[in-house]
């Protein structure tokens, strides 16, 4: 059955196609009201431009409602990162293939339905443009093709199924659609990834780069990150405020889920500091999934410092004393320095 999987742990294949967006075969519940991501589930998550965010958004959140009724998929977009002029769109969805493609009579899962939706609505002001700048200066029409650039967050667990053993996957996907396709990791991460992320990008011309981005997303779609249920908070007590977990009761984020900031974080995430002689001896024990805990220390400890130094708190980190997945933070500090 479409969507599950074989005897390797890989979903089962489907045929490859050039077109997007489409129908659903079969009418059913919305699951937009899903809060958690299940390592059964298929999850992208694509880096929109800022200056491109009110095209999948739209006035009072409207478009962003539609592509999700439309697609039958989860849709969050992060909040805008000081500095940054790209935001995380997680899309996410059960694996079964529901939508059809098109006017191939394939069908796929909803969250790769709304991958293209969204990669249409982002690219399309750059293609509208190019094409009135034409216009106006009567270029041949036979000149220079618009470039496009696709730019995605994949977990390092996931990433192989893209490269493939010795780089054969890819290369193939190179050769088949001519679209340039690059994977970075480490310094080249941009802010909002996770420490245990890379970067995809596939660059040319539209055609190419769709053809691109349905081979690479089918496959991610056959191979699901082991760690993917960690990107959402399952817990009772937190909520999602943008890219930070929040505890319900509480104005410091329990942890961010994307660990490569390097702005300041006093000033949104610590108040004013009140009068030292009304402080009292202050303590919280936070537990933080083992796979996230690189977003709150840093590269060589950088963030954890940079917090203890503005907010004048003990902070401590201490992997030996949890159960499963998680580690604890131990947090002490008087009232008046939280």
């Amino acid at each position: 059955m479409a969507g599950q999987r074989n005897d390797h742990g890989k979903r089962s294949q489907h045929l490859q196609s050039d077109y997007g967006g489409g129908k659903r075969r079969n009418p059913g519940d919305d699951p937009s009201d899903q809060h958690t991501i299940t390592n059964e589930d298929t999850v992208y998550r694509y880096l929109c431009p800022l200056r491109k965010i009110g095209s999948i958004i739209g006035k009072g959140g409207e478009i962003a409602k539609q592509l999700r009724a439309d697609s039958k998929s989860n849709i969050r977009i992060s909040d805008a990162m000081p500095g940054y002029d790209e935001r995380v769109v997680t899309i996410y969805s059960s694996s079964e293939e529901t939508n059809l493609f098109g006017d191939t009579g394939e069908y796929i899962c909803p969250a790769q339905d709304a991958l293209f939706m969204i990669h249409d609505r982002v690219i399309a002001e750059d293609l509208n443009n190019a094409a009135a700048a034409a216009e106006e200066e009567e270029e041949d029409i036979f000149g220079e093709v618009q470039q496009v650039t696709v730019r995605m967050l994949v977990p390092t667990d996931q990433i192989g199924c893209v490269i493939g053993k010795g780089g054969q996957v890819i290369q193939n996907i190179r050769s088949e659609t001519r679209a340039q396709i690059r994977i970075t990791k480490d310094e080249h991460l941009p802010p909002l990834a996770l420490s245990t992320d890379e970067l995809l990008l596939i660059h040319g011309e539209p055609t190419t780069v769709r053809k691109a981005l349905y081979q690479v997303a089918t496959r991610l779609h056959e191979n699901p990150s082991r760690s993917q249920h960690l990107l959402l908070s399952s817990s009772a007590n937190t909520y999602q405020s943008g890219g930070v977990l929040v505890t319900a009761n509480a104005g410091a984020p329990l942890l961010g889920l994307y660990g490569n900031y390097k702005g300041s974080w006093s000033s949104s995430f610590y108040p004013d500091h009140r009068d030292e002689a009304s402080a009292k001896d202050f303590s919280l024990r936070l537990l933080c999934p083992i796979a996230n805990i690189g977003g709150v220390i840093g590269k060589g400890g950088g963030i954890i410092k940079q917090i203890r130094q503005e907010s004048r708190a003990s902070i401590k980190v201490d992997s030996s004393g949890a159960e499963g997945d998680d580690c604890i933070i131990f947090i002490s500090a008087k009232g008046g320095q939280l």
